[in-house]
């Protein structure tokens, strides 16, 4: 069948892949034709462009500065999406009859494109839902709730939940919070779609782990927690920089942050001023780099605002079971992440600004190897259980199955 995705978060580049190159690999692997049309950000100087990579078909759109930048210029290119996919769309894949379109959040501005789509050529439409807007910005202060704009996205959500055929939610929490609060959706299309990944073999490395951290100035014998991703406002950073400032002269741990993003700069300026032996900031890296780094650390670390009301879930986690660290997780209390934590064993968790709880999971999975071992371990079993691309595509795709089926 012909596939296409919509979606914000396609990397570029030779090595580059993410949950969601993974889940487009795994269609492409089952023999689907697959067409993925992603933004293309004006600071890359790059013209629209659509060829062929690993397979998939792949239309960048140059559109504005969407992701990185400040409100103003994120919310306009925001806006602007749907009309530049569309005439994309039109130019580059008007002879391709598409049998379903996959979208993701961020933006919840598709649904013109997706609506365009469907009604072109008849076919399903699935959400893979990672991002709840506008509650989220309203949630941190970047929007407040009534307000024009306010209303403007909170429409636009809720005719992109009525134009999907199914809704995939990251936990069981996002599923609850999405009918409780859109009670008009019919609960049959809304279900779990954890992110997913496709698992690479462990590379736990004694002599290549001492190369790494030598490459990046890491103590050898220090228990490394590890933060890469994103480095924005709903991440939580402050409190991040509370627990670097509280165990500044603790020479048993090292903390690395690998990332980029809105608390850049603000991260770098504290860690300058302060003069930190423990702690190190690095741009972000290109994914075979960093995964290569990730396995010669110890410890992932998870962070997200306390003031969220809505459950995020960070795909981060993933990165972290197939490394098979263990994870601390300082979050909101809205998140079922440190359900999930439990469940599995595979992490320990405080709320974001506990510094007293945190700082006491930090001690204890610097001090004890053997649960960090086991730990680790477990993250990794629970993700080749749960959290793989072949398992989404069973859940995406049995929809498509049950429709043959009732014809």
């Amino acid at each position: 069948m012909n596939v296409l995705f919509l979606t914000l978060a396609y990397p570029e580049g030779k090595g580059q892949r993410n949950i969601y190159t993974d889940l487009m690999q795994e269609f492409y692997e089952n023999g689907d034709t697959v067409y993925v049309v992603c933004q293309r950000e004006r600071r890359s100087g790059k013209p629209t462009e659509f060829k062929i990579e690993n397979g998939i078909h792949v239309l960048r759109v140059r559109t504005g500065n969407v992701t990185k930048t400040n409100i103003i210029e994120k919310g306009i290119s925001t806006i602007l999406l749907e009309g530049q996919f569309i005439k994309a769309i039109r130019k580059f894949l008007n002879d391709v009859k598409f049998n379903l379109v996959l979208y993701s959040t961020p933006p919840i501005t598709f649904e013109r494109v997706v609506k365009y789509v469907k009604e072109r050529d008849g076919c399903k439409s699935y959400l893979l839902l990672k991002d709840i807007f506008p509650q989220n910005a309203v949630d941190i202060g970047m929007i407040r709730e009534n307000s024009l704009i306010w209303h403007y996205f909170r429409a636009k959500e809720k005719r992109l939940y009525e134009i999907s055929d199914y809704i995939g939610c990251m936990s069981p929490a996002n599923v609850q919070y999405v009918l409780k609060h859109n009670p008009e959706i019919d609960r049959s299309k809304v279900e779990e779609c954890p992110n997913s990944i496709k698992p690479s073999p462990l590379r736990k490395d004694d002599v290549k782990r001492s190369e790494i951290r030598r490459k990046y100035g890491i103590p050898e014998d220090s228990v490394v927690f590890i933060y890469g991703g994103n480095l924005g406002r709903p991440q939580g950073i402050g409190f991040l920089l509370e627990v670097i400032d509280y165990m500044k002269d603790r020479t048993d741990v090292f903390f690395l942050i690998v990332g980029s993003g809105t608390e850049y700069e603000k991260i770098k300026q504290h860690l300058e001023i302060g003069c930190y032996r423990n702690a190190k900031l690095f741009k972000f890296l290109p994914k075979e780099e960093y995964d290569v780094l990730l396995n010669s650390c110890d410890v992932g670390l998870i962070f997200l605002d306390p003031r969220f009301t809505i459950p995020n879930f960070p795909s981060r986690l993933t990165a972290y079971m197939e490394a098979a660290l263990p994870v601390a997780a300082a979050t909101d209390v809205n998140t079922d992440l440190k359900d999930i934590l439990r469940e599995a064993g595979c992490g320990m968790w405080a709320e974001n600004g506990d510094l007293k709880n945190f700082c006491a999971i930090i001690d204890t999975l610097a001090s004890d190897s053997n649960l960090r071992y086991q730990m680790g371990l477990n993250g990794r079993k629970y993700l080749e259980k749960y959290y793989t691309v072949s398992r989404a595509y069973k859940i995406i795709t049995s929809h498509l199955k049950k429709q043959e089926l009732n014809k």
